[in-house]
């Protein structure tokens, strides 16, 4: 193989990873995606290689004409076989260029949280430059969540640098569920497992705009709540004076803590789960201090979400807000998640008063935002009732989405019948 024309990216530190790098050749096409940007490398695209590679190797890619093209993260597990950590010149991987990338993460979060919010992501996947992971913050509880094994030989580094720089108490470990076993298999490393810290024993307390909430850090879905939402959660404290709220898909509650502080006569959650439900009854506990909150009236239904909906039509809201989980999470399941939108929409509309404001979201990728907007739309249609749009949102600012793969949050306000109609 002819030797490159660029200096060879090295790891020049005793405790990073230190086999010789993968030197990686291309298709044309791939090429051209890598100078683009895009973050993730496929291993169809890979048309020679100097060695077998191994999951966490670093790998150098270079183009048809020996120059360097990129660098990233090798993973032999999965189809995105390298995960594009620098594109340009030649880079040394070392303590100073993962300090670099995480301060630059940091920046762009500058300014956009005060005392009063102590829950959101400091770091978030690809479109932060580090394609895989997220870094999340619960008060002084950092919790890192890979969803390739190729970061996990970089844990040790990783794990003293974020330490370093954000002096937590205590970092966690979480695993994306395809990688959790071949992760303690191979390198020892479970989900929820702590990196650093002392041992916990139960959830973690954080603030997110002023109202305490918990994270299971250790063992609730994603890295503990649903940071993503908080902009929406702000939104409906400012629709919920006086009104009715029904929260399906309620899970520990923050759409109804959020209503119930904007002065909601009551809130209904609405879920499938006893123990989401009783992570909002504590939620709720928290708060209980602040008496508009404690004056707010409240119900715990457990039930399928669709089922209840459908059987119970004389139940009446002001506000609804339907989130449920994925319905998409591959591609095949597209055109049904398609249809399950637009029956949970219709449902929500029929238990929706005079007036009354309907809130949907979606956090499935594969379902893209014009075909969730129209959907819904459309049965906002076939309800045969007089509607406006008030908002559509995506993801908060923390969660940036600079990919097309990387957007998956989006959500429609439809108020129904509103005093201009009439």
């Amino acid at each position: 193989m002819a030797h490159s024309k660029d200096p060879e990216p090295t790891t020049t530190e005793p405790n990073l990873p230190r086999p010789a790098p993968l030197r990686l050749r291309v298709s044309a096409r791939a090429e051209s995606i890598v100078r683009s940007g895009h973050p993730w490398l496929f291993g169809e695209s890979i048309r020679s290689q100097n060695r077998e590679g191994q999951t966490g190797d670093l790998a150098v890619v270079y183009d048809r004409a020996d120059r360097f093209l990129a660098l990233g993260l090798f993973d032999s597990e999965s189809p995105i076989r390298v995960r594009i950590l620098h594109t340009g010149k030649p880079q040394v991987v070392d303590s100073a260029f993962w300090k670099q990338k995480l301060d630059q993460a940091l920046q762009v979060r500058s300014g956009l949280f005060d005392d009063q919010t102590t829950g959101y992501r400091w770091v978030h996947g690809e479109s932060d430059g580090w394609p895989g992971l997220v870094l999340d913050r619960y008060d002084t509880t950092l919790v890192l969540k890979l969803y390739s094994a190729a970061w996990v030989p970089w844990l040790e580094v990783l794990t003293d640098i974020i330490v370093g720089r954000l002096r937590p108490e205590r970092v966690v470990l979480r695993l994306s569920r395809n990688i959790q076993n071949l992760t303690q298999l191979r390198f020892g490393k479970g989900d929820g497992q702590i990196l650093f810290g002392p041992a916990l024993d139960e959830s973690v307390l954080f603030s997110e705009t002023g109202l305490r909430f918990e994270a299971d850090v250790v063992r609730g879905q994603k890295t503990g709540f649903f940071l993503d939402q908080r902009e929406n959660r702000r939104k409906i404290e400012t629709l919920a004076c006086g009104q009715a709220v029904l929260n399906a898909f309620s899970f520990s509650g923050g759409f109804s803590l959020y209503a119930a502080r904007g002065g909601a006569v009551s809130v209904t959650d609405l879920d499938i789960s006893a123990h989401a439900l009783a992570a909002a009854e504590r939620n709720f506990s928290f708060n209980e201090s602040d008496p508009i909150i404690h004056a707010c009236r409240r119900q715990r239904v457990q039930a399928d979400a669709f089922e209840w909906l459908a059987s119970n039509p004389r139940r009446l809201f002001n506000l609804v807000v339907l989130d449920p989980p994925s319905m998409a999470k591959r591609e095949s399941e597209r055109d049904g998640a398609i249809a399950a939108y637009f029956k949970l929409a219709r449902l929500g509309i029929g238990h929706l008063t005079r007036g009354g404001i309907l809130l949907a979201c979606s956090c499935s990728a594969h379902v893209s935002e014009p075909e969730f907007f129209e959907v819904v739309r459309s049965a906002a249609a076939k309800s045969q009732r007089s509607f406006r749009e008030i908002a559509r949102t995506s993801q908060p600012p923390d969660h940036p989405a600079l990919f097309q793969e990387t957007k998956y949050l989006k959500a429609i306000y439809l108020q129904f019948d509103s005093a201009s109609d009439r």
